[in-house]
């Protein structure tokens, strides 16, 4: 096991794991504090009053963190979240280290006056490349506290308040990175730590399947939704649909090659964005104005990418009734924060068509394979009322594979898809 490494850009060394930092204490944070420009030469730690281990996430260790500065200060959060990148006692999520690295990376960009966008106060972060050993300290977010409201879970959305507004905030901020970045307003390190690599996120990281095999597994949902009806909407459970998603889907995986042309080929649609702000990686608080407005954390995969990857990873996690109903204003909205905050004006519609071609690209590449895991997860399925049901709510995996594929499956029945598949087929 690791206990300490350099980090690649502070040049610091650093603890791997939270003994390590136990050990390393207050006159570790105070030089790791003072290395981040989070705290001024003559500031530094006294002691540490509090460190925990706390639980969640799908990767590393986490920690809470309470200090004590020599000179308080208002700007100054004594109450920390410390992130690591390694779990040395789950080889499983310890293959996942190399996640931080960007994250880590975002992190210090952050601390830039220029970055448009609330996130955790970055108070010290590093990665080592070479061992994939990271730590990210933060500022710990109230949840519950104060204005800030709880956190809201992944694909539960129905327990949310407004959630049209929350996804107003959410795609605002989003916006405001994006069109931050492509007015070069940020420093010179986002092209530098961020090139744009269409390689680098792909939606899978396995040979593309065949039309056959999308053939294959349309027919599977379509047992899936024959034997669970209760589970899913009327719309996307319909033969109508059904024979017209067996038609589609293999059609368009044999011009995929067309759409990922299509997303990597419009320099003004590629920006540096959040992966997946969805709701439970945001918090949200009202403005004095009472306007809501959010924060975006856990920033692992970010990078340049194509907006409409972003918008996806925002908008998965919503109801299909917002997408139904929304969408349009949602992207409007995006289009003109972008714009706003210096970026190129984008055509609306030309959003709407990256955006459907990202999704489809993603959906047959990950998400048709759901039912298997969703029975796996859920055995006794035909006992369960919808997805609603408690044992959708306590098992977070069940839930995002079936919140998923029913937006995946809800994007393509309410969209033109073969208008966009006779689009790709002439390029």
């Amino acid at each position: 096991m690791i206990d300490w490494v350099s980090g690649d850009t502070l040049k610091l060394a650093f603890p791997a794991h939270g003994e390590a930092l136990r050990a390393g204490g207050a006159a570790f944070l105070t030089r790791a504090f003072r290395a981040a420009g989070a705290i001024p030469e003559h500031n530094r730690i006294t002691r540490i009053t509090r460190l925990q281990d706390c639980g969640g996430g799908s990767t590393g260790r986490k920690l809470l963190l309470s200090v004590d500065y020599q000179t308080p200060d208002p700007d100054l959060h004594s109450e920390l979240f410390v992130k690591f990148s390694r779990d040395f006692d789950d080889p499983i999520r310890d293959r996942a280290r190399f996640q931080m690295e960007l994250e880590s990376q975002l992190a210090l960009l952050s601390r830039s006056p220029q970055f448009p966008i609330a996130v955790p106060a970055c108070y010290f972060s590093d990665f080592h490349r070479e061992s994939g050993t990271g730590i990210l300290i933060t500022q710990r977010i109230a949840f519950g506290s104060g204005n800030i409201e709880r956190h809201y879970e992944k694909c539960l959305d129905y327990d949310m308040p407004e959630p049209l507004q929350h996804y107003r905030a959410l795609v605002t901020a989003l916006a405001r990175l994006a069109g931050t970045h492509k007015a070069g307003r940020l420093p010179d390190t986002v092209e530098q730590c961020f090139p744009f690599d269409p390689g680098k996120l792909s939606v899978s990281r396995r040979d593309p399947y065949t039309p056959q095999q999308i053939r294959n597994r349309v027919a599977r949902y379509a047992e899936f939704a024959g034997n669970y009806p209760d589970l899913l909407p009327a719309a996307i459970r319909s033969p109508g649909f059904i024979s017209r998603l067996a038609d589609e889907a293999p059609r368009f995986m044999a011009i995929a090659p067309a759409a990922s042309a299509l997303l990597a080929g419009k320099p003004e649609f590629i920006a540096l964005c959040h992966w997946n702000a969805n709701v439970d990686n945001a918090w949200f608080w009202r403005d004095r104005s009472g306007r809501l407005q959010c924060g975006l954390m856990d920033w692992g995969h970010v990078s340049q990418m194509n907006v409409a990857m972003a918008l996806w990873g925002c908008l998965s996690g919503a109801e299909t009734v917002l997408w139904n109903r929304h969408l349009d204003q949602l992207l409007l909205l995006f289009v003109e924060e972008f714009r706003h905050s210096g970026g190129p004006a984008l055509n609306c519609d030309e959003l709407k068509m990256h955006l459907e071609a990202y999704v489809a690209t993603m959906g047959l590449a990950w998400l048709l394979d759901a039912p298997p895991l969703i029975l796996a997860r859920v055995p006794d399925l035909a006992e369960v009322r919808d997805y609603r049901d408690p044992r959708f709510r306590q098992n977070e995996f069940a839930r995002a594979q079936l919140h998923l594929l029913t937006a995946f499956l809800n994007m393509w029945e309410g969209h033109d898809m073969a208008r966009l598949i006779t689009e790709l087929e002439r390029r």
